[in-house]
């Protein structure tokens, strides 16, 4: 059985990204299925699917393991807290 791979060039978080440190603007997110990002290249993060642009990050980091991919990445710019 095939196993589907997506490459994603926006960063849709759904509210479920975790800080890695306390002190630092590094997060994690973790998505079903397989996600493939472009490493160390800036992509735009938003919230959901349709909304305005919350923030431009770094992507560091990628595994794939379980049927989920683990991304870890850089948050460079916020444009709201909202």
């Amino acid at each position: 059985m095939p196993t589907p791979l997506t490459m994603e060039w926006r960063l849709i978080t759904n509210g479920e990204e975790t800080r890695v440190q306390e002190d630092s603007d590094l997060f994690e997110i973790r998505f079903d299925g397989y996600k493939l990002f472009p490493i160390d290249e800036t992509v735009e993060v938003v919230r959901k699917p349709g909304s305005n642009q919350k923030g431009v990050a770094k992507i560091v980091k990628l595994v794939f393991e379980n049927q989920q991919t683990i991304c870890r990445y850089q948050l460079l710019s916020l444009h709201s807290v909202n």
